[in-house]
């Protein structure tokens, strides 16, 4: 075995060493980034509980919004109004939305009329419920969400000191016992984890529009969606991209301040909103791109090496799985905490599995963005 070792051909070595390169990459990234969220504990202040708007855009959502908008209006927080956007729906929506306002004088709505000269995205309908609300904390969720406890509102805007202007949630989906939904579940969680930890260590780069809050203030000094507003997505991340940094984002990551909304029922619907999501990727600052370019490229490159060397090198195989066991038991401690947090602890068993699988759908997905030519879409 020694003298196998010496004889080892300088190619394997050059390999080998990228090998441990992207294995170091991956366990900084867990032991130092990640493992921020593991070890978040929120600050315990005296903020006063503020008046609040939350923001709802509907298009055809009457059935979501007849079983889910309910969470939403019995919250329990002594000031808060709700607005929904029906923005140009063809269903029952408008007539959901006037059974609610009866019941419910904190609800409010206005109505976007379909014109065939003219084709918007969401951006619009959110910058008209914007202009709508009376105050200046903006909660935004969507119509296919609930909140999972009637503190949700509460633990939003707990977070608005008088220098914070942004505060990302957690979005989840529902659970169901298919492989599909286990795998959209664990990319939420994994998405999540990663604005969340760079968030902490000041580079906060996106949130989600399930669950997501800033101020008017910030929207409308900031121009807006202006920047961007003929990109197809990005009425989250990429408005955060631009006006978020360390100084005025929070994040909140309790139980009682996440939402649950449903997910994609097929494969290519779920590759459809997620090529449409990763198409503002290269919309974002440069520094955000690199840190989450090294950590997904990393990741595929330690896969691949380890199936290279594995089959290439027999007589290194014991130390390419001990390296690769390590990563793997690292990785787990890390993220058990968080998926618990989440209440995604059944997704443990499936990580090794899903780790590997999403960066190969991202990097086809990039790919896909690039080549092939994209058709409006409102969500």
């Amino acid at each position: 075995m020694h003298l196998s070792i010496l004889n080892i051909k300088p190619i394997v070595i050059i390999f080998f060493s990228f090998y441990f390169l992207n294995f170091i990459i991956q366990l900084y990234y867990y032991l130092f980034v990640f493992n921020k969220v593991s070890r978040y504990k929120h600050k315990d202040e005296e903020i006063p509980k503020l008046p609040v708007s939350i923001i709802i855009c509907a298009r055809d959502e009457a059935h979501n919004l007849k079983k889910f908008l309910p969470s939403i209006l019995t919250q329990d927080y002594p000031d808060y109004e709700v607005i929904v956007v029906n923005d140009c729906s063809s269903d029952k929506t408008e007539s959901v939305l006037n059974e609610f306002c009866e019941l419910f004088p904190l609800l409010r709505y206005t109505t976007i009329k379909k014109d065939i000269k003219f084709t918007h995205g969401k951006k619009l309908a959110q910058t008209i419920g914007i202009k709508a609300a009376k105050n200046d904390i903006l909660i935004f969720t969507d119509a296919d969400c609930y909140a999972l406890s009637n503190k949700w509102v509460e633990r939003i805007q707990q977070n608005f000191s008088p220098e914070t202007e942004v505060v990302v949630g957690f979005g989840g989906y529902i659970k169901n016992d298919t492989f599909l939904n286990k795998l959209i579940r664990y990319d939420a969680v994994f998405i999540a984890m990663q604005y969340f930890s760079f968030a902490l260590a000041g580079h906060p780069y996106m949130g989600v529009g399930r669950n997501l809050a800033y101020r008017k203030s910030t929207f409308f000094n900031n121009k807006g969606f202006a920047s961007h507003f003929n990109i197809e997505s990005g009425d989250d991340d990429l408005f955060i991209n631009q006006v978020a940094d360390k100084k005025n984002t929070r994040i909140e990551i309790s139980i009682d301040s996440q939402t649950r909304s449903i997910p994609k029922t097929t494969f290519n619907k779920w590759l459809k909103q997620k090529s449409r999501h990763n198409s503002t990727f290269r919309y974002y600052k440069s520094l955000h791109k690199t840190l989450l370019a090294i950590e997904i490229i990393s990741r595929f490159f330690f896969y691949f090496m380890f199936l290279f060397l594995l089959f290439y090198c027999n007589c290194l195989w014991y130390c390419i799985s001990f390296i690769f066991i390590i990563r793997y038991f690292v990785q787990i401690i890390v993220i058990k905490k968080i998926f618990k947090l989440f209440k995604a602890s059944d997704l443990l068993l499936f990580s090794l599995i899903f780790d590997l699988m999403l960066p190969l759908l991202n990097f086809g997905l990039i790919i896909t963005n690039i080549f092939v030519p994209k058709h409006n879409k409102w969500k």
